[in-house]
């Protein structure tokens, strides 16, 4: 299995909405356009609490690379922003 280490960047928003359940993650990685690998894999974060919170990469996010939606049950709190999350590729082994 493969794994990432990304860095929570924020919630995804748009102009006048915010969505707290989807957070955008930079991932940590040597080649950015590698980050497709990652779309559908399990993402995790702890808290300084020790607290757990799992997630479902969606999709890329941009055009650079580097940069995946995340969806979080339950939402990942404002604090989270800045934080580390660790990434597991979903699907064969490699």
């Amino acid at each position: 299995m493969a794994r990432a280490r990304g860095v929570v960047l924020g919630y995804r928003r748009g102009t006048n909405t915010q969505y707290p359940q989807h957070a955008l993650v930079k991932l940590l990685l040597d080649d950015p356009r590698k980050a497709g690998l990652y779309v559908s894999g399990v993402a995790f974060y702890r808290d300084r609490y020790g607290n757990v919170y799992k997630g479902r990469v969606l999709r890329l996010h941009g055009r650079r690379g580097g940069v995946v939606v995340v969806k979080f049950n339950p939402p990942l709190p404002g604090q989270a922003t800045g934080g580390v999350v660790e990434v597991v590729k979903a699907g064969g082994d490699d």
